[in-house]
């Protein structure tokens, strides 16, 4: 919690400010560690009661966490005490609710706890992947090797979601465009429309009829399928996301739609591989190292393949000879790397040449979808105003012609 206080300072000087405490009396206590000594002491409103910044839904990112391991790095480096550091991380962190966070995380290790304890405490902000090799850093000495480790990691991944939503932006585009075309020309165009040929009283030719007629059983039934249409969506969504036997469909799924399927893989693919190579140098064991994998795949079929080796690892099997059971997921390339790695004690270094030639393959294939998609747009869009030409331009030459 956040408290607000006045005090004064040995030297008598009145402050003002605010502190984060889980009590009134630990915040005094900490002020006193300062010399300041409290005269008044409230907790603050929070921001969604007294009308400021709503933090409700700001999110931290990939490149939020990469930016802060860096810059904490960097700092813990240079010899600087990790409460000071988070201070002035907090203090340079523009999002209200990561610095609000970062500011609880530096009072946790103030009272004694380690940094990997204090980042546990916000589990949907670091991940058990992230505690876990803070974790391992604490121990073996190397913390800022084991943060550049970190920013680095979550630098890559978040390249790569935002290669995939810069190739999304075209299309949206495009998409918005179109449905912002169709609305104008059924709600401004098309009453209209029938307006000029009923006071023509011309007869339209058969495909303007065909969406005449479909444009009055959409004004007369529309709402209808509008709210059945969005239902059906809400459902779909809620059941694919929101239910577990729902999510082990799409992701299986997901995997056997072609052209999406191989892209889909990639990304997987470089997830396992990164995860397992930053884990194991960072000192963790390979069970251990699977086992927090296991947590950060967002996928069924991946995430049960990662279980089953991680028991066959337990039992004393390779890593690369269970994965040569999924031919279907994991290729040969893959096992034949790892197997290498894992008989010249090099394999944390050629899971990470697995990952640099399956990026590449990654921006590659991003590239060749945007190329692609442009054309395949413009020739869309082309059909669609060829359409419109026919059914809305020629009934408006026919009456043209018989004034």
């Amino acid at each position: 919690m956040k408290y607000i206080y006045q005090a004064r300072s040995k030297e008598g000087k009145l402050e003002t400010g605010a502190v984060e405490a889980t009590s009134k009396e630990a915040a005094v206590l900490l002020l006193q560690k300062y010399n300041i000594f409290v005269t008044s002491l409230k907790e603050e409103t929070p921001a969604i009661l007294r009308g400021g910044n709503i933090t409700l839904f700001e999110r931290v990112s990939k490149k939020d966490l990469a930016i802060f391991s860096r810059q904490l790095a960097v700092m813990m480096q240079s010899r600087v005490p990790v409460t000071k550091s988070l201070k002035s991380l907090a203090g340079q962190t523009k999002k209200q609710g990561f610095r609000d966070k970062i500011l609880k995380i530096s009072q946790l290790v103030e009272e004694g706890n380690s940094l990997s304890s204090a980042l546990s405490a916000f589990p949907k902000v670091f991940s058990l992947f992230f505690v876990s090799l803070v974790k391992t850093g604490e121990a073996s000495g190397k913390i800022s090797e084991t943060l550049y480790f970190l920013s680095e990691h979550m630098e890559r991944e978040y390249d790569i979601s935002a290669q995939i939503r810069d190739a999304m932006i075209y299309p949206a585009f495009v998409i918005s465009a179109l449905g912002g075309m169709l609305l104008v020309m059924i709600f401004f165009l098309m009453p209209r429309l029938l307006e000029v040929m009923k006071t023509a009283a011309v007869n339209p030719p058969p495909l303007t009829m065909m969406m005449i007629n479909g444009y009055d059983f959409f004004m007369r039934y529309g709402w209808i399928i509008i709210v059945v249409f969005l239902a059906a969506i809400t459902l779909l969504v809620y059941y694919l996301f929101m239910t577990k036997e729902g999510k082990k469909a799409y992701d299986k799924l997901s995997l056997k739609i072609p052209l999406l399927n191989g892209f889909l893989k990639k990304i997987f693919l470089i997830r396992f591989a990164e995860n397992i190579s930053t884990l194991l140098t960072a000192g963790l064991s390979i069970n251990n190292a699977l086992n927090i994998t296991k947590d950060t795949v967002d996928n069924f079929v991946y995430k049960q393949i990662i279980s089953e080796t991680e028991q066959g690892v337990s039992e004393g099997q390779k890593m690369s000879a269970v994965l040569a059971k999924y031919p279907a997921y994991i290729p040969a390339f893959v096992v034949e790397m790892m197997q290498v790695g894992e008989e010249t004690g090099t394999l944390d270094k050629n899971l990470m040449e697995i990952v640099n030639f399956y990026q590449k393959e990654v921006e590659r294939a991003v590239k060749t979808f945007t190329a692609l998609l442009e054309p395949i747009l413009i020739i869309f869009l082309g059909v669609v105003v060829a359409l419109m030409a026919v059914f809305v331009l020629q009934p408006l030459y026919g009456i043209l012609g018989s004034i």
